[in-house]
């Protein structure tokens, strides 16, 4: 199976978690409300697909596209991404990646990520 999502720009590392400081969670570091909005936005990409986990060891080769000039980490950029593909159910776990490749594209108005996910029987 072969298949390819495109995605909004999603939160760096450094937005995705927050720590909690205080009450009875102080101490853990939770998936912040932009981690939780940006995980609900794939899982909708996903469902609207009608997708069922792609099974088996997989090979992941991931385009961003900024959404402007700034500087940017490619590696920033990946907890969130494949987080998000596994909650939303595209894929059962990102262990299951042998294969991952990322590279920039071509700057795009507000950013997109396109993200073509294999099965390794299908290589």
């Amino acid at each position: 199976m072969d298949t390819t999502l495109v995605l909004p720009w999603p939160p760096s590392v450094n937005s995705y978690y927050r720590s909690v400081n205080r009450g009875r969670l102080a101490g853990r570091v939770l998936i912040s409300e932009k981690g939780r909005a940006y995980r609900a936005a794939v899982e909708g990409i996903v469902q609207k697909r009608g997708m069922t986990p792609i099974q088996g060891r997989l090979t992941v080769y991931i385009v961003a596209n900024p959404p402007d000039r700034r500087r940017r980490d490619l590696d920033n950029m990946l907890k969130a991404t494949l987080d998000s593909i596994v909650h939303g159910g595209a894929i059962p776990d990102d262990s299951l990646i042998d294969h991952l490749t990322i590279v920039r594209g071509p700057i795009k108005e507000g950013g997109s990520i396109s993200v073509n996910i294999k099965n390794d029987k299908d290589l």
